[in-house]
């Protein structure tokens, strides 16, 4: 997931990138560039260009390029596959306008997209209407039954180019015994059987744009792939769960539930998948969470919920008989 806010770290897209753009919208020529990343550490990939040209009004239009250790040119690659097999299925997303995949025109590889209105904002309180609509909104994705192909491979975790159980376990970053027990129990369980789908790979309330209690669009695919929906479903229930409490994750579920019409399976397991592929400690772009009143909490209270969430999941998980 990325962070929030900062458009400090942006540096620009080069010439020959712009250069490229220029080519495609034809006529049209660029009067503001602005980061449209949410992270405040790192260069940006992502740029809102606005354009004047022919028309009367101005045309807004995102570019996405790799970032050296970021983002990968697969990732960029990922994000215009999903965007043109989103278009394909008629399901709410930005659609592709260009992209260079080999990045002979703009020496990157590069994608040029839609923009789309709408607020990606979290509100400190949070209504049921919005959490329900957020678990059905992932769920049209979910719908669509696919095997792993060129660039939409298999996810078997959310954020899948991070394995934070796996660092722990071999030493790369501190554990605590909660973490350690359940990375133990996820994997005697076993993975579930499910039918592969349409996963977008890094659901959480910054990568979702609403109007209202209406989600519009969900955007930032460069996770995306095939899998069990319970990798996106855990995913946005865990996130609930730390922003807005414990009560948060059963509505995502029901929303998710009446949108595809049947019941989730093995929720518990992918929640526990979810939660063990968080920092050991909460912290910086995984904030904020926030009190029942709407007020921030530090990281220590939202590591907590982190904790009560996982928790919850191990005590609904199976226990393997030996």
């Amino acid at each position: 997931m990325d962070g929030d806010g900062g458009a400090h770290t942006a540096a620009l897209p080069s010439e020959q990138v712009l250069r490229w753009v220029a080519g495609v919208v034809g006529g049209m020529r660029v009067v503001s560039i602005e980061n449209a990343s949410r992270s405040t550490h790192r260069p940006s990939g992502t740029f809102r260009l606005r354009f004047e040209g022919t028309s009367a009004a101005a045309t807004d239009l995102i570019l996405k390029v790799s970032v050296p250790h970021w983002i990968t040119d697969g990732m960029v690659i990922t994000n215009a596959r999903a965007l043109r097999l989103a278009e394909t299925y008629g399901l709410a997303g930005p659609r592709l306008i260009a992209a260079d995949l080999d990045g002979r025109a703009s020496g990157t590889v590069a994608s040029l997209e839609t923009f789309l209105s709408g607020s990606s904002d979290l509100p400190p309180i949070v209504s049921a209407a919005r959490l329900r609509e957020a678990g059905a909104a992932i769920a049209r994705f979910n719908a669509v039954v696919l095997a792993p192909q060129a660039d939409l491979p298999h996810r078997p975790r959310p954020c899948a180019a991070d394995d934070r159980a796996a660092d722990r376990r071999r030493g790369r970053m501190p554990t605590t015994p909660l973490l350690q027990q359940a990375d133990e129990r996820v994997r005697s369980h076993g993975v579930p059987a499910a039918a592969s789908v349409f996963l977008h790979g890094d659901v959480w309330g910054g990568n979702m744009l609403w109007e209202g209690d209406r989600c519009v669009a969900l955007i930032d695919w460069k996770g995306a792939g095939v899998g069990d929906p319970g990798v996106d479903l855990g995913s946005l229930r865990m996130q609930m769960a730390l922003q807005y409490g414990q009560d948060a994750p059963a509505r995502v579920l029901e929303g998710w539930q009446r949108q595809a019409g049947r019941a989730a399976i093995a929720v518990p397991y992918w929640d526990a998948v979810a939660a063990l592929n968080t920092p050991t400690v909460i912290h910086g772009e995984w904030l904020p969470g926030f009190a029942g009143d709407g007020s921030p909490l530090d990281a220590a209270a939202v590591t907590e919920r982190r904790d009560v969430f996982l928790r919850t999941a191990l005590d609904q998980l199976p226990t393997p008989i030996s």
